[in-house]
């Protein structure tokens, strides 16, 4: 018996402000599923180069006040970056706070707008560690 990944689901109250911090980070919009019957929009987004696996947003036009506020049941999303420090000052200066800052050149924590933790990954090896980094402190949990 074979096994597959697909892709991983996350609810959002506010499809429009998550599909900006998602876009920040360099994913793209690869399909949409919207039902009128059910009330809800299904919008799936990845990497460039990467439709195999993609994330999808689920937002109930309804609302869901259900939805914790602090999502740490879920766990993490994790993407690799090639250059972690712009990363985090592109994600910064567009006002997502940075939980966990890459001191050590290699990771980092973010937060989506429904509280879904992101982390950042260094590909290959570890940056060297730089200002104003190594100097920032962590913000909250992630």
């Amino acid at each position: 018996m074979s096994l597959k990944y697909l892709h991983v689901m996350v609810r959002v109250k506010d499809l429009e402000k998550s599909m900006a911090f998602y876009e920040l980070l360099g994913l793209r919009e690869i399909r949409r599923y919207e039902s009128e019957q059910g009330r809800f929009t299904l919008l799936y987004l990845a990497a460039p180069g990467q439709d195999e696996t993609p994330l999808e947003l689920t937002y109930n036009w309804d609302g869901d006040d259900e939805l914790p506020a602090d999502s740490r049941h879920f766990g993490h999303l994790a993407y690799g970056v090639d250059d972690i420090y712009g990363m985090c000052q592109m994600l910064q200066d567009n006002g997502v706070v940075i939980n966990r800052p890459p001191r050590d050149g290699r990771m980092a924590f973010v937060r989506s707008p429904d509280n879904i933790s992101i982390e950042l990954l260094q590909n290959g090896e570890a940056l060297a560690p730089a200002e104003p980094w190594v100097s920032m402190d962590s913000t909250g949990h992630w």
